[in-house]
């Protein structure tokens, strides 16, 4: 049996686009309440029941809340042109070597605006 999991997280944080016109608003500093959530797919483990305990994916998650959460985003390695597709694949890269069946990021930036990352291609 093959299924996907998903676990949804929060954090805060300041960012401005640095690749915009002095005109256009995201050019300046202001903040967002992110809201990121993280789908994990593979076969069921027959003799526990589950793909991947939940509390695995809470302390993958942790150390990259810990450096994301009110942050200013520019100031991260990696992230010095902080877009939400920028942000999703930092997400991505920050979380796979501890969650390797995670198959896709996806990351609010606001209430109705996300962006869904799915890997860099072949692994």
């Amino acid at each position: 049996m093959n299924v996907r999991l998903v676990k949804e997280y929060r954090f805060e944080a300041a960012h401005r686009l640095t690749r915009v016109s002095d005109e256009h608003p995201c050019g300046r500093l202001h903040g967002h309440s992110y809201r990121v959530e993280l789908s994990l797919q593979g076969p069921v483990d027959p003799r526990v029941g589950w793909l991947i305990d939940f509390g695995r994916i809470d302390e993958a998650w942790k150390p990259v809340k810990s450096r994301l959460d009110h942050a200013i985003l520019n100031e991260l390695p990696g992230l010095e042109n902080p877009t939400s597709e920028n942000l999703a694949a930092w997400i991505w890269d920050a979380l796979i070597d501890a969650l390797p069946m995670l198959c896709r990021v996806t990351l609010w930036e606001t209430a109705d605006a996300r962006c869904e990352f799915e890997g860099h291609g072949a692994r």
